[in-house]
């Protein structure tokens, strides 16, 4: 090989300015610019730089939102979430270590005989047997100069996997919040229907009494009477059904706070809570709200770095230090008495470059497989944003549905109990049968639990709409919700 003259060198120079391997620039998705409904949503203003918020503070629930603290303190998926973020921080410094020389100590002290029948220097002089000791103390520099932006790529795909993990921890962190918020409103919707019916099971005893009654009189048939019994054991019935629904929700909650199940318990309440309105803003914002499609958009900026990893293979590696074994600069001698003198003192440097010549195609297909990995992040980005306008659109429409719908429940209840009242006073005057009462009981029953369960649905879907749009409200951004 020819020495290589200077423009080569220049050339050389000029491409250490640039890394090896494809820029990263992020690629477009398929974002529309509005929301199918026509709703009254205004739009809200969502901060880049706080993805989350303690939104869950909108519901101004005062049994909630210490559940939600101990969560975050406690919750063991949380924990593996923050440590990975941790480790994956801390990669970043192993990765930006390389670009700094690595600089060591070393010492040696050995004594050593030489044998008088090893092989001559010189045929005329004989060699000499020698016992003699040998003592080294140094330091050891080696730099590798980062000519094609290897290492450079190497930082800039640990940079990037650390703020996948960042979203990754904000996206446990919000699936947490909202499982638990999902669950609370559950158990207080279930709250609501045992309530429900205990109530009915107060009046239905009472009415099995006055049916009794009745029957003694003679005024009352068996058939009413037995009737009143099965309505009576049918909704005792439902009410061990919803007692079991709700222990499972509590233990659900438990486990979520860190708590175990046997330990934790949650007493009943009514919930006076009413929805928030929740401020939706456009499609595009959730390119910025939600952690998981951060945390893809960097899974993408990670495999765009090693490629140019994978290529940098190509290229020379070329290290700046001492040869193997030996030390940059310190002393030398055969004694420690004179190991710090002037003559004991030794240094060397050198440069050393290394080149594959022939790998069998290994880092050809190193290369091929960085760019499917790049491909196939970047189709999953692309999906994920699709999938959270699907989440978005699902909780808008649901919501707008179940508001109609609640309102319709609390009519149907007011119907319902009219309708009661007034086969009641009917059938104790005699005008009525008992089965017009008791149908008229049966609907009471059924819309007042239909009313419980669609106010559950609603709250249901308004978590789940929040978790679609990323969180990060908090009280404050309830103006935004009213601008309308």
């Amino acid at each position: 090989m020819g020495i290589l003259k200077p423009p080569c060198w220049a050339v050389l120079l000029v491409a250490g300015g640039c890394a090896v391997g494809p820029d990263y620039h992020k690629p477009e998705a398929p974002v529309p610019p509005t929301w199918q409904p026509s709703v009254p949503w205004h739009e809200a203003a969502p901060d880049d730089a706080a993805l989350k918020g303690d939104w869950w503070r909108l519901f101004q629930d005062d049994t909630l939102t210490p559940l939600v603290e101990r969560a975050l303190a406690g919750n063991q998926n949380l924990h593996v979430a923050a440590a990975r973020l941790d480790q994956a921080r801390a990669q970043v410094t192993v990765a930006g270590s390389d670009r700094y020389p690595s600089v060591g100590a070393s010492a040696a002290a050995a004594r050593s005989k030489t044998s008088a029948n090893r092989p001559r220097s010189q045929d005329s002089v004989p060699n000499q047997s020698a016992v003699q000791n040998n003592f080294v103390l140094g330091s050891t520099v080696n730099y590798e100069v980062d000519l094609f932006g290897r290492v450079r790529r190497e930082i800039e795909g640990a940079r990037a996997s650390a703020q996948q993990a960042e979203a990754d921890y904000e996206n446990t962190r919000l699936v947490l919040t909202a499982q638990l918020v999902t669950d609370y409103f559950a158990l207080r919707e279930l709250d609501a229907e045992i309530a429900v019916v205990r109530r009915s099971l107060v009046l239905q005893q009472d009415a099995l009494k006055f049916i009794a009654a009745r029957h003694e009189l003679g005024f009352a048939t068996g058939l009413d009477l037995a009737q009143q019994q099965a309505l009576l054991d049918s909704s005792a019935t439902q009410a061990e059904l919803l007692d079991n629904q709700r222990s499972q929700y509590e233990h659900a909650i438990a486990t979520l706070v860190g708590t175990p199940a046997p330990s934790f318990a949650l007493s009943a309440a009514p919930s006076h809570v009413t929805l928030p309105a929740i401020p939706v803003g456009l499609p595009s914002d959730l390119l910025q709200r939600r952690p998981d499609v951060a945390s893809a958009e960097r899974s993408m900026a990670a495999a765009n770095a090693r490629i140019g990893v994978a290529k940098a293979a190509y290229y020379p590696n070329i290290l700046l230090g001492s040869s193997p074994g030996m030390v940059n600069a310190g002393w030398q001698s055969n004694a420690l008495t004179t190991l710090f003198d002037a003559p004991s003192r030794l240094w060397s440097v050198g440069l050393s470059a290394t080149q594959t010549l022939f790998d069998a195609g290994k880092t050809r297909a190193a290369v091929r497989i960085a760019n499917a990995e790049y491909t196939a992040a970047v189709a999953s980005y692309r999906q994920t944003v699709l999938s959270a306008m699907e989440e978005a659109e699902n909780g808008i429409t649901g919501l707008a549905s179940l508001g109609r719908a609640v309102t319709q429940a609390d009519a149907g209840v007011t119907s319902a109990q009219t309708a009661f009242d007034i086969a009641t006073v009917r059938y104790k005057g005699g005008v009525d049968t008992y089965l017009e009462m008791i149908t008229a009981q049966q609907v009471l029953l059924g819309n007042q639990r239909q009313a419980a369960q669609v106010r559950g649905q609603q709250f249901a879907t308004g978590v789940y709409l929040v978790k679609a749009l990323g969180g990060g409200w908090d009280e404050r951004s309830r103006g935004l919700a009213r601008g309308h």
